[in-house]
């Protein structure tokens, strides 16, 4: 563009200026609205939400709860030197076992500390 088509169009009446900013409110008002028109027909082509009855509920005998239990190393089973070799099917599904003893060790004032916490550790 020349310098004199921005010389006109600077000196053009307000009147024009007036009407083409309300040319482009109403360009982006119909984006819009054509916009929302579109995401609500998206919306009706999904499943519907599943209903309160569809949601989870606690079972009849109420709420489960954990449970808690030692376990101590299952150890691989020993093959005889001259023996045959163990087969997969031969061994233990996990590497623990639940423990002989369920008694949870307890804690005992100065038997333990922490590293960097001044404890004398094990005594």
């Amino acid at each position: 563009m020349s310098t004199a088509t921005y010389e006109l169009l600077a000196a053009s009446p307000p009147v024009l200026h007036l009407a083409a900013a309300f040319v482009g409110g109403l360009v982006i008002a119909g984006a819009l609205i054509w916009a929302v028109r579109i995401g609500m027909k998206v919306m009706d082509q999904e499943e519907l939400r599943p209903s309160p009855e569809d949601q989870p509920r606690l079972p009849e005998t109420g709420a489960i709860h954990e449970e808690r239990e030692m376990r101590e190393p299952d150890e691989m089973p020993l093959s005889p030197r001259d023996g045959e070799r163990l087969m997969p099917y031969q061994l233990h599904h996990s590497a623990t076992r639940t423990g002989k003893d369920q008694q949870r060790k307890r804690w005992l004032p100065g038997s333990s500390g922490a590293f960097g916490s001044g404890g004398p550790g094990h005594v």
